[in-house]
């Protein structure tokens, strides 16, 4: 009985991030941010990995500065390397931490980008391709290439958009109830990937 109660807790959590995240795409960009800040602070600095991982991966999007996005993306990566592969198959079967990396590290190199620190984005993005053999043949896959080779595209100087006009953050991780994509075994994503670049 306590086991399941023990797993009950983590989808409850998820619920609720699943819920700020709607809100945020629904346009209640404030209201997400707060929402996002009180789990922050029941889940603390030391919870759940893939719950910090999640949260603070989407919480990047709702900062109006390129400085707190950073932040919230370097805390989502840091929770992923405390992920196991156990825990993220206990939220979602069948998908490996590995497959976080390819959107986390882009979201990195675009904070990078924001912040013209042209090098580190350089990093993140060699890193985000260096991940990709995670990522099926899928929308959402293909979407991560993309907006990755949009970046590079940037940063190499043949793109004349100053800053980051038409590229998004990446959204992966989601599988929740408003975003439908598909995740490496063509189902939807069920935690951390966000595809924005």
């Amino acid at each position: 009985m306590t086991e399941r109660q023990v797993q009950a807790a983590p989808d409850a959590m998820m619920t609720r991030i699943g819920q700020a995240v709607m809100l945020h795409h629904g346009g209640d960009r404030e209201e997400a941010r707060d929402r996002f800040l009180r789990l922050w602070a029941e889940i603390g600095e030391d919870g759940d990995a893939l719950h910090r991982c999640t949260l603070a991966h989407y919480m990047a999007d709702t900062q109006d500065d390129a400085g707190d996005e950073l932040a919230w993306d370097l805390r989502a990566l840091s929770a992923a390397e405390e992920l196991t592969d156990g825990r993220v198959a206990d939220h979602h079967q069948g998908l490996a931490v590995r497959a976080f990396y390819p959107s986390l590290h882009l979201n990195l190199a675009a904070d990078y980008v924001k912040l013209d620190r042209r090098g580190a984005a350089r990093s993140h993005l060699d890193l985000a391709r260096g991940a990709l053999d995670a990522l099926g043949e899928d929308t959402y896959g293909d979407g991560i290439r993309s907006a990755l080779g949009r970046l590079e595209l940037q940063l190499d100087g043949l793109d004349d958009a100053d800053g980051l006009e038409g590229f998004e953050r990446s959204e992966g991780f989601g599988g929740f109830e408003d975003r439908a994509e598909p995740g490496p075994s063509g189902g939807e994503m069920p935690g951390p990937p966000r595809q924005r670049p």
